[in-house]
């Protein structure tokens, strides 16, 4: 028999270290934060969006445009500035701003679906827009008019419907405008780290530890494998051994479809009908995804702060931009989304917030989209390059510049809020075909850092940002196949 007095000691004198993590400073925007009530209403239309969003960036494209054409001479004659599309005289000179519109035979058409017989299954949806011939058409619009661009410079521009550009160049004798130069807004003004945080005080800044960021968790009940979601909250939780101290990841951001869409929450009527058909000794119970995203949550939340964003997939509202998951989504975690007061406006320690989103995280700016802005956008141009149409965001100064056309939008009447203000240190955005960076430049010398996030289901990559150097690495999960 084995001696049993090793079972008969006193408790070990032994101290066992404490590991602390990182704090965060977070300070949330709430820009595209939708009317409460009755005062979100779908009567309006979606023409003043554009109209909302030339009027802001038209006075910005046409300083850059009259800076760079001021000397610009084409057979000794300079080019002039037309306030208005319908001012353009033929073979003259001149420049003007206005929204580009993409004309594509292969984009989908509301008012073509509606005539057509209503029990004709709808064709599935289109990886690309652009057919790569003749039929594909460029106009640019105004409140005056619309006129067709055309010309080889073009094609060396990436353009896309919603975007407000300036074009130089003549009308031919066909009344199409030849192209000879294109202008964007370009990146705007960005706020110097900690602006928001410490203001004029100039404290000495804390030191930031690392953000942890993913992706497409993509909870779903019929797979039932949760393997991949235990190991992350293992990692996260630091009961994996790992060579990289995890305590010094301060906050967890999760961007978009945690919920697989294969997987729709039940009603209530589906669920009393489901417990009516169980058997005798089976589990009356089925957990919905939203359950096992919530126990997910829950097991992160004593130790990790987390932002989330919803998703495609995710129950939001489809329309754009998305607003915060609603909290009885989340039974258990809810006690950490207790909404803030007059007296104590500090954020949540689970912040349901909006996507697209915007806020400072260790006083760097952050904006950040579940994906669908660029997914749209990667219908309209050649190519899979990601992070170029990333840029081309900001150098349109548009967190979604298809909408309303191809992306559905809510229709705003007193102001476009996708169009960017101020430019982000870091742009993310989630649910792509893979992990990339890379880092742009502006015109005023702003820095920014774009991450393209890949969908942890997929992948099992988590993105993990040094918040002093913006150094992005990945951790990758991986299950063994069963043999």
């Amino acid at each position: 028999m084995a001696d049993q007095s090793i079972y008969l000691q006193d408790p070990s004198d032994h101290e066992f270290p404490v590991s602390t993590r990182v704090a965060s400073t977070y300070n949330p925007l709430h820009t595209f934060e939708l009317p409460k009530g009755e005062e979100k209403g779908y009567s309006q239309q979606f023409a003043d969006m554009y109209f909302l969003r030339l009027v802001a960036l038209k006075p910005t494209v046409e300083k850059i445009a009259a800076e760079a054409w001021a000397e610009f001479e084409l057979a000794g004659e300079k080019a002039r500035q037309v306030e208005r599309v319908l001012d353009v005289r033929q073979g003259e000179l001149c420049w003007m701003v206005g929204t580009v519109f993409m004309e594509l035979p292969l984009k989908p058409n509301v008012l073509d679906d509606l005539v057509k017989e209503h029990w004709i299954a709808a064709p599935p949806a289109r990886e690309k827009y652009i057919s790569y011939d003749d039929k594909d058409k460029a106009f640019l619009e105004d409140e005056s008019g619309r006129l067709r661009l055309t010309g080889a410079h073009l094609k060396s521009h990436l353009l896309v419907t919603g975007c407000i550009v300036a074009v130089m160049g003549s009308e031919n004798a066909a009344g199409e405008f030849e192209v000879v130069d294109i202008k964007f807004p370009d990146l705007p003004a960005q706020p110097e780290r900690w602006a928001r945080d410490l203001g004029a005080k100039k404290k000495k800044p804390p030191l930031c530890g690392k953000l942890g960021i993913v992706s497409g968790l993509g909870v779903n009940v019929d797979s039932g494998d949760t393997l991949l979601h235990d190991l992350l909250v293992e990692y996260l939780l630091g009961d994996i051994p790992s060579p990289a101290d995890v305590s010094q990841i301060s906050r967890l951001i999760i961007v978009g479809n945690s919920m697989d869409h294969a997987s729709p929450i039940m009603s209530r009527e589906d669920f009393d009908a489901a417990k009516r058909t169980k058997k005798f000794g089976q589990d009356i119970h089925d957990p919905v995804p939203s359950e096992l995203l919530d126990d997910f949550l829950a097991q992160l939340l004593p130790t990790i702060p987390i932002t989330i964003l919803p998703g495609e997939t995710d129950p939001a509202n489809v329309t754009f931009p998305q607003q915060p998951l609603h909290p009885a989504l989340f039974p258990t975690s809810r006690a950490y989304i207790n909404p803030p007061t007059e007296n104590d406006p500090t954020p949540n320690w689970l912040d349901s917030v909006s996507n697209p989103w915007e806020g400072d995280v260790d006083g760097w700016r952050f904006l950040a989209t579940s994906g669908q802005p660029i997914d749209d956008v990667f219908r309209y141009l050649p190519g899979d390059d990601r992070l170029v149409m990333m840029e081309h965001v900001l150098r349109w100064r548009n967190a979604a510049p298809t909408a309303p056309d191809t992306l559905w939008s809510y229709p705003f009447q007193d102001k476009d809020p996708f169009v960017i203000k101020e430019c982000p240190h870091v742009y993310l955005v989630g649910n792509q075909p893979r992990f990339e960076t890379a880092i742009i430049q502006g015109p005023a010398g702003q820095t920014v850092k774009l991450i393209s996030v890949p969908k942890f289901k997929e992948t099992g990559m988590l993105v993990l940002l040094d918040m002093e150097t913006l150094e992005a690495e990945c951790v990758k999960f991986e299950v063994p196949e069963p043999k």
